[in-house]
């Protein structure tokens, strides 16, 4: 059974905490214990998490996750392994509508060939034409109007520290942190 600490006041409200329903559909993706016992998935994750978010060391993550040298150890090791991106690929498929892919423009101007994608894989554009153009373009008009979405996201992974500071240098950590914080932003 799940129980706050001892303590609540102000400071607590900074605190992430899953409840059981978040950490049974995240429980498959993690990998099972082998030997000893080991500290509870839940409390680790739900540190990693506030780490994540807030920006801290390692070192100054609150006793109410677990020893700080866990915490950096399961968060490594879980990068490594591929769990967060695991855990968000899962999520992802058991999503009502995941058929709908969307790309920030920065993507497509940078890459060379993004012109020809409608050509080679069927992927439909929802620009619509200027104005001032003398024959129209069509273009879905409902979905052009959820194109902020990415932007979006954007600025909510800007609100992560770890993240928006990049603090990890090792690429393959970096993407763990935004795919764990995608995950909790999006599925969570």
């Amino acid at each position: 059974m799940f129980q706050l600490p001892k303590y609540w006041g102000d400071n607590m409200n900074n605190f992430y905490w899953l409840n059981e329903d978040q950490m049974e559909r995240l429980q498959p993706y993690f990998p099972k214990s082998q030997g000893r016992a080991r500290v509870d998935d839940r409390c680790v994750l739900r540190g990693i998490i506030f780490i994540n978010r807030n920006g801290l060391r390692w070192s100054d993550a609150p006793p109410e996750y677990g020893a700080p040298k866990t915490l950096y150890n399961r968060w490594k090791r879980w990068s490594d392994m591929g769990v967060f991106a695991r855990v968000m690929e899962g999520l992802a498929a058991q999503a009502p509508d995941n058929k709908t892919i969307s790309i920030d423009a920065t993507y497509l101007k940078a890459h060379r060939t993004a012109s020809s994608l409608g050509l080679k894989k069927g992927i439909t554009p929802c620009i619509p034409g200027r104005t001032s153009r003398s024959k129209a373009i069509k273009y879905d008009k409902r979905r052009y109007k959820k194109r902020n979405r990415i932007e979006n996201i954007f600025g909510r992974l800007q609100d992560w520290r770890r993240i928006a500071t990049r603090y990890d240098r090792c690429p393959k950590v970096f993407c763990s942190a935004i795919t764990l914080a995608a995950t909790v932003i999006l599925s969570l």
